[in-house]
């Protein structure tokens, strides 16, 4: 069931839904800022251009491009400057969560753990097994 939530942008209440994250007024009005961004990258000249260049000219907030990127509607293919932030690091990605980078430090970190997993495994079967008897000859 839907609930009733504060917009995040201006705090009024309005219906959760699964297709905004805002009220119908801040949805209106980021539609038309992202038709602002969208017309200026349309033009050759500014299809390289930078996150910080989309801000400078347009006025729109740099979180709201990195929204649209991030859900797919200005594409890093057609517009290769832009992207958003890693979800750990904050580096400046173009598909998915995390950059390579976090994802081959995550992946060594498991591959640690599992290690030290295997490691105590063994240590467990093998206590117990191994046994050492002293001959204490006396003369």
């Amino acid at each position: 069931m839907n609930e009733i939530i504060n917009c995040s942008r201006c705090g009024e209440l309005y219906m959760e839904n699964a297709f905004r994250d805002v009220c119908a007024k801040c949805a209106k009005s980021e539609e038309e800022m992202y038709e602002t961004v969208y017309r200026f990258l349309r033009q050759r000249e500014n299809r390289a251009a930078t996150i910080e260049r989309v801000v400078e000219v347009t006025g729109v907030k740099e979180e709201l491009i990195h929204k649209w990127v991030k859900k797919g509607r200005l594409h890093a293919a057609h517009f290769p400057n832009l992207g958003y932030p890693c979800d750990r690091c904050g580096a400046i990605i173009t598909k998915g969560k995390i950059c390579g980078k976090c994802t081959m430090d995550i992946e060594r970190d498991l591959k640690q753990i599992q290690r030290e997993e295997e490691f105590e495994v063994e240590k467990q079967r093998g206590e117990g097994h191994l046994t050492y008897y002293a001959a204490n000859k006396r003369k």
